[in-house]
């Protein structure tokens, strides 16, 4: 793989002070850090994880034997192993990081949900906010509490999941014109944080640190 596809991948995870996930970085982002600022108080250092041999000369990926945080100058003497991605100067072979901890950071962003038709799905359960009865996603779809029509906004707000049959009668008219109510305000989700929300490991190394 070429340095320039390798550098805009995201396959680094980024850890805050306390080893927790707080989001992906590309390599290229992941090497500016890890190269940038105080060589002894720089803003990121990577995790030299190492493991074990296995019968056959293949890697046992999921016992490391340690994950040592490493500096710039100490990273680009690692060696590069037959599973690592690397990259290549004039005179140096690195090894691509794949977590680094972003040295300077100690908190834990929060993450705000998106207003999406699956977020409202997942949001009301998939039961109409008209009727209480489960309709699942065939059976129902999204409905606009204020219509478009009449200034309604797309939020969590004025979303509900709906029967669709129900969706259909109200259309662009009120609650209030077509006899309905509402089983429970509608509300936005309340943030998370972002290490609840990684999930997937785009590299073996980052299953040491997120919670499938």
């Amino acid at each position: 793989m070429s340095n320039f596809n390798i550098l805009d991948k995201p396959i680094v995870l980024a850890l805050n002070r306390a080893w927790q996930p707080i989001g992906h970085r590309t390599v290229r982002q992941a090497v500016v850090a890890l190269n940038g600022g105080d060589a002894a108080n720089p803003p990121a250092v990577g995790i030299d994880i190492a493991y074990p041999r296995v019968e056959g000369g293949g890697w046992n990926f999921d016992t490391p034997l340690y994950l040592n945080p490493v500096k710039w100058a100490e990273w680009i003497t690692l060696p590069v192993r037959d599973f690592d991605f690397a990259i290549s100067s004039a005179t140096l072979r690195i090894r691509v990081p794949t977590v680094v901890i972003a040295c300077q950071f100690a908190d834990m962003p929060m993450k705000e949900a998106r207003v999406s038709r699956d977020a409202i799905f997942v949001r009301d359960g998939g039961v109409c906010q008209y009727s209480g009865e489960y309709v699942g996603r065939e059976g129902g779809n999204l409905d606009h509490i204020v219509a478009r029509a009449r200034g309604g906004r797309n939020t969590f707000e004025n979303l509900v999941w709906a029967r669709k049959d129900l969706n259909t009668q109200k259309s662009d008219r009120s609650m209030l014109e077509v006899g309905l109510r509402l089983i429970r305000a509608p509300k936005a989700p309340k943030k998370v944080p972002v290490s609840a929300t990684i999930r997937e490991a785009r590299h073996p190394d980052w299953k040491h640190f997120i919670t499938s």
